[in-house]
């Protein structure tokens, strides 16, 4: 890759530039399950965070625990028809509070401002559809944050872990070659889909949904303890692909500069 050449940086949605914590999404697919009878842990809901709703419903039920608690419930493997009904369930209730899960995390608007300035663009992909985007977008903006592309999963023929919607934004950005492209996000998936797509990938700790806390939480942590958890991460994120970790959204425009500087020397 022609470090020096990269002309786009391309975001993930809730847990790396909205909703600290990806709590928006947890909070509904507990709800969605429990409405059936089974309780999923919130390792289990967050495990396939990044991909589009219906199929991480899916992989949830795929989960050896919660596929021996459905067998136990209903005498029955899961079907289709029942992943339809959880996804009934799960969209009006993250409906519910999704406007209340649109707060900027921190650094995400001077951190736009600084990798624009430097002449690169800014592109999206998420697991929301585009029903619910229709909702995070203009409050979002009205916060200070609007990318330059929104690309959802029921605009390609499928989403997470699967390449297309970051090709999908190279298209409308007018990126000639995935060798220009970041992609920045905070979960398994995110990860999957930039290695699949051939661009470099960077996993974000802080607000992230694999780090799964709470802002509160992190503040006030022992420097031990975070320390310990942010090493986890650090390994999953490399386990799914990531070429580089950070800690935080503000050290991508640093990031971005020691690619030129390795690419000029």
């Amino acid at each position: 890759m022609n470090m020096n050449q990269i002309k786009a940086v391309i975001l993930d949605w809730a847990g790396t530039t909205v909703d600290y914590g990806c709590f928006a999404p947890v909070n509904a697919f507990i709800s969605a399950f429990e409405t059936f009878g089974v309780t999923p842990t919130m390792d289990e809901t967050r495990a396939p965070m990044g991909m589009a709703k219906r199929a991480h419903i899916e992989k949830m039920l795929e989960g050896k625990r919660i596929s021996a608690l459905w067998h136990e419930k209903y005498n029955r493997q899961y079907t289709q028809e029942d992943v339809d009904k959880i996804y009934s369930q799960f969209e009006p209730e993250l409906f519910k509070t999704l406007a209340s899960h649109t707060d900027l995390l921190p650094g995400v608007h001077d951190t736009v401002a600084k990798i624009r300035g430097m002449g690169i663009v800014i592109g999206s992909t998420t697991g929301y559809t585009q029903k619910m985007m229709d909702v995070v977008v203009p409050l979002a903006k009205e916060k200070g944050y609007s990318p330059d592309c929104v690309i959802c999963p029921d605009e390609t023929c499928i989403g997470r872990p699967f390449p297309y919607m970051i090709w999908r934004n190279l298209e409308k950005l007018r990126i000639s070659s995935i060798s220009e492209v970041i992609k920045i996000g905070d979960t398994t998936a995110d990860m999957q889909e930039g290695k699949n797509a051939g661009c470099l990938c960077v996993g974000v700790l802080e607000g992230s949904s694999m780090l799964g806390l709470a802002e509160k939480e992190v503040m006030g942590m022992e420097q031990a303890q975070l320390q310990s958890l942010f090493e986890t991460a650090t390994q999953n994120y490399i386990k799914a692909g990531a070429d580089y970790v950070i800690r935080n959204i503000t050290e991508l425009p640093e990031l971005i500069n020691t690619f030129t500087s390795v690419a000029v020397n």
